[in-house]
């Protein structure tokens, strides 16, 4: 009799590689199933801004970043290790050590830190405009694109939006933990785009998901070294049931299986499709932000949430017609 452990660790690494073997009808079953992974990515990365906000009330922002990516990044490297993958060479472990300071101990760890100074829900909605600043970077750093009216359009109404959303606090005297809160978010979504662009230049012959992991493991080497070294760090056994629920949710449901979803629906939905997810998830933050966590949620806040959103949309937009020029 077949191990059925390793029976359920092969069909999740199957999902997560995008090789489940195709049913009688392939095409309408995977649709159907991609689609259905689209809604659980769109869900569940919209819920890690709540649980992100909660961990860091309970424990250390270092330090639950260190866990959570520590594990996370271990679990990835042992699933493609035991699939066969040749280890990275130097070089590219030196790659993976950039890659993951710029995206996972920045980016990452600063987007976590910013939800200890402002709402949630308005941190997903910062973090959302990333593919403006992607649009941005690709064009001022690499000439890569340029700006149609379509771009541009995006660019005007997806900042409008940011300053909508915020429009209240702005209104109101601006407090030092607004403005740091906000910067961290916004330093962080410039950096996540920086690190796509380098990630999309610089890729090695090695599976991107595999190199996933390996920036995960490394920068939790990198957050917890610097949770130690800056004191931010609490014995294992005084971390509360919070501190713990957070790591647990962010690594199993916010990172494995949220990863897997999204990388079953990149195999078998076009990009755009695929990225509606970006849309989906601040909304989902603002809301049990809201519900769960007694954010405040007006109209005016809902509106400018919505109105990012369409720059983003449009900006993406006008980014894929560009590319097809060029290429054309």
């Amino acid at each position: 009799m077949a191990n059925p452990v390793r029976n359920i660790l092969d069909s999740l690494l199957d999902v997560a590689r995008g090789t489940l073997q195709p049913l009688k009808d392939p095409k309408r079953t995977d649709r159907t199933k991609a689609l259905a992974a689209v809604g659980l990515v769109s869900f569940m990365w919209g819920t890690t801004w709540l649980v992100s906000s909660r961990g860091v009330a309970a424990m250390p922002v270092l330090q639950m970043s260190g866990i959570r990516h520590l594990i996370g990044g271990s679990v990835y490297i042992a699933f493609f290790t035991w699939k066969g993958h040749a280890w990275p060479s130097r070089s590219q472990l030196l790659q993976f050590l950039w890659m993951g300071l710029i995206m996972f101990l920045i980016s990452n760890g600063l987007s976590t830190w910013s939800v200890k100074f402002i709402p949630s829900g308005m941190a997903a909605v910062i973090g959302a405009i990333s593919p403006i600043w992607i649009a941005i970077f690709s064009l001022l750093m690499f000439r890569e694109s340029k700006l149609n009216l379509m771009t541009t359009l995006g660019l005007l109404l997806g900042f409008s939006g940011i300053l909508v959303v915020f429009s209240d606090h702005l209104r109101a005297e601006l407090s030092t933990a607004f403005i740091t809160g906000t910067s961290m978010g916004l330093i962080a979504s410039m950096t996540w785009a920086v690190g796509t662009l380098y990630t999309v230049r610089h890729a090695k012959d090695l599976d991107p998901y595999y190199s996933l992991g390996w920036q995960m493991f490394l920068s939790g080497i990198m957050f917890i070294s610097l949770a130690r070294a800056t004191g931010e760090y609490l014995p294992l056994n005084a971390i509360p049931f919070d501190g713990w629920f957070a790591i647990t949710y962010l690594v199993l449901l916010g990172s494995i299986m949220t990863f897997a979803a999204f990388i079953y629906a990149l195999k078998r939905l076009p990009p755009a499709q695929a990225s509606v997810y970006a849309y989906i998830n601040p909304i989902v933050a603002v809301i049990l932000g809201a519900l769960l966590n007694h954010e405040k949620l007006s109209l005016t806040i809902a509106i400018g949430t919505l109105i990012t959103l369409g720059g983003v949309f449009l900006v993406n937009t006008g980014f894929r017609r560009s590319s097809r020029q060029k290429a054309g």
